[in-house]
């Protein structure tokens, strides 16, 4: 996603939240976009710039890991990296905490 119109929708729509990521999401129109797409954030509550691209790097793997097999057609996911945790945490944590934030999301 790029435009911040897809944010907004995403982030008025379904949340959930884990010790690692931050998970928005929403299934979209019939005549919007097709497939799954995904964007990332991280506020400067995340760190400076390098602690934020950090961040948003381990939340691109996560979303590259996860969301072929647990995503679903037509929806937008937004991943929002938390304040010291998303750029440290191990990675099998965070892909964990996806998992699990997915689950919920969808049902």
């Amino acid at each position: 996603m790029i435009k911040r119109a897809d944010f907004v929708r995403a982030s008025n729509a379904r949340r959930q939240g884990t010790p690692g990521i931050h998970v928005q999401a929403r299934k979209r129109a019939d005549n919007e976009a097709s497939g799954i797409r995904v964007g990332f954030t991280c506020s400067k509550k995340v760190g400076n710039a390098v602690a934020r691209n950090r961040a948003k790097r381990r939340l691109r793997e996560v979303a590259r890991a996860v969301l072929p097999e647990m995503g679903r057609d037509g929806w937008d996911y937004v991943l929002v990296g938390r304040k010291d945790v998303t750029a440290t945490l191990p990675f099998d944590t965070l892909i964990a905490d996806f998992r699990r934030a997915l689950k919920k999301v969808h049902t």
